[in-house]
């Protein structure tokens, strides 16, 4: 598990362990009622839902491993961005990392980096979101 902020304007208010909990529960009934209600094949499953406030975009491994990026709504898809994240950050600096465990919280500074690095230089992030 791993979590960054780049551009939060208002604070939950609760922890962020149950601010986790809160977003799982989501995702996970999320995904059932889309998979359930789909007159379509689901075998991309559900890719990015919108509130009034924000877009939030789900990528999700053959694995299970979740990506979830929120952003502003004027955003497109970004399944290619969170496959990169994935593929190319994930990858390299957790799963190649023998000092990560895949089962814990992220703590490789080296992978905070990388993925700020990416984040950052992304079209659609702000240079006063910092």
């Amino acid at each position: 598990m791993h979590y960054s902020e780049w551009n939060r304007k208002k604070q939950a208010g609760i922890s962020k362990e149950e601010e986790f909990k809160l977003m799982y529960g989501m995702l996970f009934s999320i995904r059932s009622f889309v998979s359930k209600m789909s007159p379509l094949d689901m075998k991309d499953g559900f890719l990015s839902f919108q509130t009034s406030k924000y877009k939030l975009h789900y990528y999700e491994t053959p694995s299970g491993l979740k990506v979830v990026m929120n952003t502003d709504l004027g955003v497109g898809n970004i399944q290619d961005i969170l496959h990169q994240i994935y593929s190319y950050i994930y990858v390299e600096y957790v799963v190649k990392n023998p000092l990560c465990s895949l089962n814990e919280t992220i703590q490789s500074e080296l992978f905070r980096n990388k993925l700020d690095s990416f984040v950052r230089a992304l079209p659609f992030f702000s240079a006063r979101a910092g």
